[in-house]
C-alpha cells in the first residue's frame, strides 16, 4: 500500500489526536496510525478526568500555553456539541517552603494569576474534609478543574475525521525514514509516503527514536476510586481538584463525580522502566496501602471500599520537562513526548504548535525549554 499524504500523525492519543485535528483544520490529507484501537488503556490518555490548572508549580513558563490550551479546550467543546473542562477550583496543600507552594506561587505572581491563600486553620475551616497539621498552608486557584478525558480524545478526532483526515486504528508502526522532501512509514499492514511526519506515540516514542538515544523511561501508575462516608461533603461545589506534597509524597484527587466515589493517585513515586511491554497491568494491594498511607491521616471521610482502579502510564524525561521540537536532522519531522505525567492538559496547545512546526519550522508558542537540544551526552549520562 503506497498513498501520498501531507502528514502522517504517529500515535492517537491526546496529543496525536489534537495534531491530527490541527492538520485536517489546515487542509490537509491527514492520516493517523494508532497501535491500538481508539479509547484504549495502555497509555496515558485515557479514563474520567484529568486536572487542569494556570498556577503551574513545575515552571511559569508553561502559563502561556495554558492560556491558549483554555481557550482551544472550549473551541473544541463549541465543535462537539460536549461539556468538556469544569473550572471547580485546584487547592495545593504543602508546606510553605515545598516546590509545590513556592511554584504556584512563583507562576502566579508572574503571570498576575489570583490565587487565594490559607494557613492551616484557615485550610480546614474552609475545606473541612481535609486533616493537615499546623505547619501545612494551602493556595486556592478557581479557575483550576478538570478535563473529561475520554471525550477530549474522542472529541478531536471525530472533529479530524469530519475534516476529512483518516484514522487505521490497531496499526503498528515498526520504523520510518526522511528525507528532506519525504518521509516514509512502515507498518504490519504496509508503507506510507508522505511530505510531513508527526510522532506523538506516547510510551513508545523512544523505540520510534531509538536511533538518537532520546532519554525517555516510562513509570507505572494506578488511580483508583473510594467510596466515602459523607458523598456531600466530596460535591464539586465544596471539594475541588486537590495537590497534596507530604512526606510521604506527592498525591492528587478530584472531587466525588458519580457513584464510584473520590478519584486519587500518587504522582511519581514508582519505579522507572524502558519499555511500555514492561509495565505491570495488574492492580495489587500493594498498591492500594500506598495510597491509604495517605488518605488515613488527611481525608478520614474517605472509608471505602476501593470500587475501581485502573492502570496507566507516565513517559518521563530526565528533567520532567516535555520534549516538542523539530527532528535534529529532518526539518519534516515534528516531535511531542515525554510529558511526564503532567502534560494531557496541554494537548489542545499541543497540536497546533505541532502543525505550526511542521508547517512553518517555526510556531510563536513558548517552546524553547522543551527542546531536543536541552540533552547532551553528559546530561544523559
Amino acid at each position: 500500500m503506497s498513498t501520498i499524504w501531507d502528514t502522517i500523525v504517529v500515535g492517537v492519543g491526546g496529543m496525536g489526536g489534537a495534531a491530527l485535528f490541527e492538520c485536517a483544520r489546515r487542509g490537509w490529507r491527514v492520516l493517523g496510525l494508532e497501535r491500538h484501537a481508539m479509547g484504549h488503556d495502555r497509555g496515558s490518555s485515557h479514563g474520567q478526568t484529568r486536572i487542569i490548572r494556570k498556577a503551574y508549580y513545575e515552571h511559569p513558563a508553561y502559563v502561556p500555553l495554558l492560556h491558549r490550551a483554555y481557550e482551544r479546550w472550549y473551541d473544541l467543546e463549541q465543535r462537539i456539541g460536549k461539556h468538556l473542562l469544569t473550572e471547580c477550583g485546584v487547592l495545593s496543600v504543602g508546606l510553605p517552603t515545598s516546590e509545590l507552594l513556592q511554584g504556584v506561587e512563583t507562576s502566579a505572581n508572574t503571570h498576575a494569576l489570583p490565587i487565594e491563600k490559607f494557613d492551616a486553620d484557615e485550610l480546614r475551616l474552609r475545606y473541612p474534609m481535609f486533616r493537615f497539621g499546623p505547619e501545612y498552608a494551602g493556595i486556592l486557584e478557581r479557575s483550576g478543574g478538570f478535563l473529561a478525558v475520554d471525550d477530549c480524545v474522542r472529541g478531536y478526532v471525530d472533529a479530524a475525521r469530519q475534516l476529512g483526515a483518516t484514522v487505521h486504528e490497531s496499526e503498528t508502526v515498526f520504523g520510518w525514514q526522511a528525507t528532506s522532501r519525504e518521509v516514509i512509514v512502515r507498518t504490519d499492514r504496509g508503507t506510507y509516503h508522505a511530505a510531513r511526519l508527526i510522532l506523538t506515540a506516547g510510551s513508545w516514542l523512544g523505540e520510534l527514536l531509538s536511533d538518537w538515544g532520546v532519554p525517555l523511561t516510562v513509570m507505572r501508575q494506578v488511580p483508583m476510586w473510594f467510596g466515602v462516608e459523607f458523598p456531600e461533603q466530596f460535591r464539586r461545589d465544596r471539594m475541588p481538584c486537590w495537590i497534596a506534597d507530604t512526606p510521604a509524597g506527592m498525591f492528587y484527587g478530584f472531587p466525588m463525580l458519580d457513584p464510584l466515589g473520590v478519584k486519587i493517585a500518587e504522582h511519581y513515586g514508582a519505579v522507572e522502566v524502558g519499555h511500555p511491554s514492561e509495565i505491570d497491568r495488574q492492580v495489587h494491594a500493594a498498591d492500594e496501602e500506598r495510597l491509604w498511607h495517605f488518605l488515613t491521616p488527611h481525608l478520614p471521610g474517605v472509608v471505602g471500599p476501593r470500587h475501581c482502579a485502573t492502570v496507566c502510564t507516565y513517559t518521563l524525561t530526565p528533567d520532567r520537562h516535555f520534549l516538542i521540537d523539530r527532528h535534529p536532522e529532518y526539518d519534516n519531522v515534528c516531535i511531542a513526548g515525554g510529558f511526564s505525567g503532567h502534560g494531557y492538559k496541554f494537548a489542545s496547545v499541543v497540536g497546533e504548535i505541532l502543525a505550526d512546526l511542521v508547517e512553518h519550522g517555526r510556531t510563536s508558542w513558548p517552546i524553547d525549554m522543551f527542546r531536543w537540544g536541552r540533552w547532551t551526552a553528559s546530561s544523559v549520562d
